[in-house]
């Protein structure tokens, strides 16, 4: 079974998501230039609005790091044992785990760990520390001395490593039911029958019509300047535009249910609140001074047995407002068309459910389906689940 997620989201002029030129990133769609935003920086955002909204229990979310020696070392610190011996005992148990760690004490690359595995991470070092605190002597004993003395004591310290915490170390790393590593998955290149496939695709927002780029030019004053001199503190530009985003995202039940260990309550509390953080998660690119707080004027939930349709197709042709509808309307209105043509070409056998929210709408093809709030939509989307 599958969940769909259809959105349209205009914003006020604003930088939500930029490149590496501080421009808001775009794309060409259909032969027109289009405003977009990154899946990444949605699920960014959806992510955050998990931990600082929502307030989902530690337990339940994962944390994407680079600094995961630090992390283990600072809970082996608070259970009192010496940070600088700690650091060394974690950085072995990472090697000896296959995961490689820099000089700096980081690893190579973002890992995302759930926070049981962490806390288990933690607990088998505090379970093998006698082990690993003479792995860790003997690596630095045996090592020469010289430039390369670290990088040596690091492969001595991986080959002592027991084969007893090794296989302990392999069964941490379960996604320790969380959510959002659930949800998105992950990819350890050092451990890759350790990857996470995802259950959540989420597209690149794109705008539904063309657009172009506009400049602010800005200037700041000196508040201690001089009455007499005259003149700006500073100037510069920052890129900008507004655009109504065609937004996408689908779950795969079956695969979620498999990332949180067959946990079927899990799962449905996951999509709920992935329904719910989807719609009022927006990123926060130059918001301070852009302020674009625009929720969703459509949202289309679909629950499906089998297949999946993306209707960014319906913005082949880029919408243009005019005296029978505003970029709102008429996006809704291609949106809702494009739907009927694959519906009438393909069928609609093993959809479950379609619920439509439309706030400034009255829907055509989809005005049976309508809902009043974005309450009735989620409550609609998760009965279906809950039966089935």
């Amino acid at each position: 079974m599958f969940i769909e997620l259809h959105m349209l989201q205009n914003f006020a002029p604003s930088c939500l998501n930029r490149d590496d030129t501080n421009s808001p990133k775009d794309c060409e769609f259909g032969g027109y230039r289009r405003a977009r935003i990154s899946s990444q920086c949605i699920k960014r955002s959806i992510r955050q609005y998990f931990k600082n909204e929502m307030r989902l229990p530690v337990e339940s979310l994962a944390k994407r790091t680079k600094r995961l020696v630090d992390e283990v070392t600072k809970r082996l610190e608070e259970a009192g044992i010496d940070p600088s011996l700690a650091r060394k005992v974690v950085e072995t148990a990472l090697s000896g785990w296959g995961l490689g760690v820099k000089e700096e004490g980081k690893t190579e690359y973002l890992l995302s760990l759930g926070e049981n595995e962490i806390a288990s991470l933690a607990s088998a070092c505090q379970e093998y520390w006698d082990v690993l605190v003479q792995v860790v002597q003997a690596a630095e004993d045996e090592a020469p001395e010289g430039e390369k003395a670290k990088k040596n004591k690091k492969k001595l310290a991986k080959a002592a490593i027991p084969e007893e915490f090794k296989k302990i170390m392999g069964q941490i790393l379960d996604g320790g039911k969380a959510v959002d590593l659930a949800l998105f998955g992950r990819m350890l290149a050092d451990l890759p029958e350790k990857n996470i496939d995802a259950a959540c695709q989420v597209a690149h927002a794109i705008s539904t019509h063309k657009i172009s780029m506009d400049f602010d030019f800005y200037t700041a004053v000196d508040d201690l300047n001089p009455k007499e001199t005259a003149g700006a503190g500073m100037m510069g530009t920052i890129e900008f535009n507004s655009a109504c985003f065609y937004r996408y995202a689908n779950i795969d039940m079956s695969q979620l249910q498999e990332n949180l260990g067959g946990d079927q309550d899990l799962s449905i509390k996951a999509v709920d609140a992935f329904l719910r953080a989807a719609a009022a998660a927006i990123p926060t690119g130059k918001q301070n001074s852009m302020a674009a707080q625009n929720p969703p004027s459509f949202i289309l939930g679909v629950v499906r047995q089998s297949g999946l349709w993306s209707l960014a197709n319906a913005f082949v042709e880029p919408v243009r407002p005019d005296q029978k509808g505003n970029l709102i309307q008429k996006s809704v209105t291609a949106l809702e068309n494009y739907w009927e043509k694959l519906a009438t070409a393909y069928g609609e056998k093993g959809i479950l459910l379609k619920s439509a929210l439309a706030i400034d709408n009255e829907l055509q093809k989809l005005q049976d389906h309508q809902v009043e709030n974005l309450e009735a939509l989620v409550t609609k989307v998760m009965d279906v689940i809950r039966s089935t």
